[in-house]
């Protein structure tokens, strides 16, 4: 390529491609011509060279580091240009037609019967739609009579039939026997061919058309069949119906049981009526029977039209409008008491008994089941009888009459009230009487000890007021119950939450909180000694549930202060001296209550809870840091280990100082053989063992004879006034039962048998010659039951070893060679499998990498296509506002124009 100028080089190529050089003269131009068009696509082909040369940017070459001869390496040059064309001209072809065809709604619907119905076949649908065809177009034509598609021979229209075409003569030019008709025609055509039997004809020749006597001869047939039919159909109507009929009596008397203490012995039932009539009207001629049963049939028609509709019912109420009804309801009630207890009218209501005040009140009327001795008919009383159930009348007449109608329609709702204050007050009761059915249990440890307080000849439930104020205090509390029997307070409870329900008044939320703290008070001050009341306690724990499940932060926090001051007690009597007798180490009858209410209340098998697991603590406190001194310790620490077989049933958690308690108590409490606490098999720590103050806890065998295990008396031992030798002999009857349940609990942790071992060791060594039979009897089964879990436990311990497992061969791995940093060998690993899947990731890779090109490039088209349309439609807008701006100019050129003239003009007349 010379050097130069673009234009330089364009014509040195063109002159040494011989496509331009010296003019020539015309005559040698005429001879050339057909060569010249010969060579048309070798000058295009030459052209389109020179063109690639003089632009370098056409080709693109990539330059290869390490050029190896003989190679044939694809990619190695490239036209960016012409590839950029040619993928603009195929999205122009594909995703520019998908762009301009976007968000058109076209197409053809198919509508043709049955065409989008899977379940016709093609016969089927051909026939469907040829049976739709003919009924539209005999819709259309039927009184048409001058359509000539109605005028037809041999199925054929005569409008389409030419007057010598196909007209039967069989004529041809090839025929010898010109100018004669074919037999056939005059057969069939001319006065003959109508009795021909079609069994004769040929399967080819088409169907003959009915004569309009066979066409009337099958419709009449169709006629009569379906006449028939329907007559078929009738008949089977007619017997379902007289079958219906005559189950009906039978039905209806199933529906409508008419009620047995309303009718005699001797009365038919309504329902059985029509029947008596039918089979003992024997006498009576045949046309009775059926004005029998019309008349029967019509006597059912009015009775169904006049029984009662089935009512709608009440939507379902909302638990604010539930708790505003029963605080209505309770402040009702306890209006119509307050008047009673005033002696007021229990007719009149608050307002006629403000406005009537001072005046006499009107005597009720006489009733059918009233004494004499209330209505004394002289004024000697002079309203002395009032709440006295004497009534002074100043009115008489229908007043009279009126009022009394109002007082009992008074005492009627009255009556209602206090009817719905008593289910309520009965279902708590009952609610009460399930929770302690359920969760009353002491567990062992009952208290046979009765209440005081309770009283057989209480007052009834509706002398309780209806209404109480919400305590803020225990003091206050117990103010509002100082006058209220046992079995009623938690009646007084129930109405207080009633009242301060939180969907009633945003203050009442706080209200009940306050009432939680005042209800846990109550249970500690009715579980105290002397005189606890355990009844009261299980009727408590229903309310303090609620709450709490309703108010758990508070509750819990309450909980836990309880919790730190009785932890404080248990400090505070360590220090004054473990053994000293006035020390309180061991929790007394109110703390045991409030460790039963808390695991009642809470879960006791969580992992860490905000409330249980200071409540286990404590009372790990209590059996590890407490020392025994006397029987009541020994009943505190034992419903202890109850409270811990009750919490641990279902997370199996150990408790060593529970059972250390356990085996401590049954060594006090029955006389052994052990001398001294060093002689005890196993690790438990037992420094009160053979001490001085638990010298007096051995059972003596004098005084035993007799003797039955039963329930301990918690409150009696507590108190110190039960510390006999029955005492102790339930005590250790239920140290016995706990053992053995802890063993049943435990017998499947890990250290089993070193825990129940020196158990095992130590129970045929206690004299249970001196114990009563039956706790003889108890101590042989735990001997057995102890001896068959170690038995268990030490079949199911193995021996530590090694895991058992086949060996592990020593992986061989193919090592990866690069010999070469060559791109052509950068892939080729040994190993076939992990060579494939190099290949393909380098694959998957590159394709990725094309497809998010080509998609840039699809976007960058798409944006240029909207920019040119935008520019074209800006472009058009333009122009618009140019030829209304150019149209606009002129109008006011023309405008400016005339009014110069105008001005010229009134200047030559002289005018301004």
């Amino acid at each position: 390529m010379p050097k130069g100028s673009q234009l330089l080089q364009l014509k040195t190529a063109l002159s040494h491609a011989g496509i331009t050089g010296q003019s020539q003269n015309n005559g040698k131009k005429r001879k050339r011509a057909a060569s010249h068009e010969q060579d048309k696509d070798k000058k295009a082909a030459k052209l389109n060279e020179i063109h690639q040369k003089l632009n370098p940017f056409d080709v693109k070459v990539t330059k290869l580091k390490h050029d190896v001869g003989g190679r044939k390496l694809k990619g190695i040059t490239g036209r960016p240009a012409q590839s950029k064309q040619a993928g603009m001209e195929q999205r122009k072809k594909t995703l520019l037609k998908e762009y301009e065809e976007k968000g058109r709604a076209g197409g053809v619907v198919d509508r043709r019967f049955g065409e989008n119905d899977p379940t016709l076949s093609l016969e089927e649908r051909m026939l469907e739609r040829f049976t739709k065809e003919r009924q539209r177009v005999s819709k259309g034509a039927a009184f048409n009579l001058e359509d000539e598609e109605e005028l037809t021979h041999y199925g054929q229209s005569l409008s389409k039939l030419d007057d010598f075409d196909n007209v039967g003569l069989g004529l041809d030019d090839d025929d010898e026997d010109r100018g004669q008709i074919d037999r056939d025609v005059v057969r069939k055509t001319h006065f003959g061919g109508f009795d021909d039997d079609e069994e004769g004809r040929d399967d080819n020749e088409p169907a003959r058309k009915k004569s309009k006597a066979e066409v009337m001869a099958e419709v009449m047939a169709k006629s009569k069949e379906h006449k028939l039919r329907r007559q078929m159909e009738r008949e089977q109507e007619d017997n379902l119906r007289h079958q219906l009929d005559q189950d009906f009596d039978s039905l209806r008397s199933l529906l409508y049981a008419p009620d047995p203490s309303s009718t005699g012995s001797n009365s038919i039932p309504l329902g059985r009526i029509g029947e008596e009539k039918i089979h003992f009207s024997t006498s009576t001629s045949a046309p009775v029977l059926p004005e029998l049963r019309e008349q029967d049939y019509d006597t059912h028609v009015r009775e169904l039209a006049f029984d009662k509709r089935a009512q709608p019912k009440d939507r379902t109420k909302t638990e604010e409008e539930i708790a505003l009804e029963e605080k209505e309801a309770l402040e009702k009630a306890e209006r119509k008491r307050r008047r009673r207890m005033l002696g007021e009218d229990e007719g009149e209501s608050e307002e006629d008994q403000e406005k009537g005040r001072g005046k006499k009140k009107r005597k009720r009327e006489r009733g059918a089941d009233d004494l004499d001795d209330d209505f004394q008919e002289d004024e000697q009383l002079g309203g002395l009888g009032a709440g006295l159930g004497v009534e002074v009348n100043a009115d008489s007449g229908s007043d009279s009459n009126d009022g009394s109608e109002d007082s009992e329609e008074d005492e009627d709702s009255e009556e209602d009230d206090e009817e719905e204050a008593g289910e309520r007050d009965s279902d708590s009761e009952s609610e009460d009487e399930h929770w302690e059915a359920e969760h009353g249990k002491h567990n062992g440890l009952t208290s046979t000890h009765k209440s005081g307080h309770t009283s057989s000849n209480h007052p009834k439930v509706t002398k309780l007021p209806f209404t109480f104020p919400c305590p803020e205090t225990h003091e206050e509390f117990l103010e509002i119950v100082e006058d209220v029997e046992d079995n009623d307070v938690p009646t007084v409870v129930q109405r207080i939450r009633a009242l301060y329900h939180p969907s009633l008044a945003p203050e009442n939320k706080f209200k009940l909180q306050t009432l939680t703290t005042v209800l846990v008070d109550h249970i500690l001050y009715i579980t105290s000694l002397p005189s606890p009341r355990f009844n009261l306690l299980s009727s408590f724990l229903p309310h303090l549930f609620a709450l709490t499940k309703s108010y758990p932060i508070q509750s819990a926090e309450y909980f836990v202060g309880k919790l730190s001051l009785i932890h404080k007690n248990l400090k505070r009597g360590l220090a004054k001296g473990a053994l000293d007798p006035e020390a309180k180490t061991w929790p007394g009858l109110a703390e045991l209550s409030l460790f039963r209410v808390i695991g009642n209340i809470w879960p006791t098998s969580d992992m860490n809870h905000a409330v249980i697991s200071p409540a286990r603590l404590l009372m790990g406190a209590y059996l590890g840091l407490g020392r025994v001194r006397s029987l009541p310790d020994i009943a505190s620490g034992l419903f202890l280990c109850t409270l811990y077989l009750q919490f641990e049933q279902l997370s199996k958690r150990l408790v060593p100082e529970a059972v250390n308690l356990l085996i401590n108590t049954i060594l006090h409490l029955c006389p052994n053989q052990f001398k001294d606490a060093s002689s005890l098999p196993g690790s438990f720590p037992s420094p009160d063992f053979r001490s001085d103050l638990c010298q007096s806890l051995k059972i003596k065998a004098k005084k035993v004879v007799g003797l039955t295990v039963e329930k301990p008396n918690l409150a009696g031992i507590l108190r110190g006034d039960d510390t006999g030798e029955q005492a102790k002999v339930d005590l250790f009857a239920l140290a016995i039962d706990l053992l053995g349940r802890f063993g049943v609990m435990y017998n499947g942790l890990d250290g089993f048998i070193e825990l129940y071992q020196p158990i095992q060791d130590i129970i045929p060594s206690l004299d249970a010659n001196i114990l009563p039979t039956e706790l003889q009897t108890r101590i042989i089964s735990l001997n057995d039951a102890t001896s068959r879990l170690l038995k268990f436990s030490t079949q199911a311990r193995q021996p530590l070893a090694l895991q058992a497992h086949k060996p592990i061969p020593i992986p061989t791995y193919i090592p990866k060679f690069e010999s070469t940093s060559s791109s052509y060998l950068r892939r080729q690993d040994p190993d076939h499998e992990r060579n494939e899947a190099s290949k393909l990731r380098h694959q998957y890779k590159q394709e990725r990498k094309g497809a998010i090109r080509e998609l840039r490039k699809d976007s960058r088209f798409l944006a240029a296509v909207e920019q040119k349309k935008q520019s074209e439609k800006d472009q058009a807008y333009k122009d618009n506002m140019k030829k209304v701006f150019g149209s606009i100019e002129g109008e006011r050129a023309e405008q400016k124009a005339m009014e110069r003239e105008k001005s010229r003009e009134k200047k030559r007349s002289g005018r301004k």
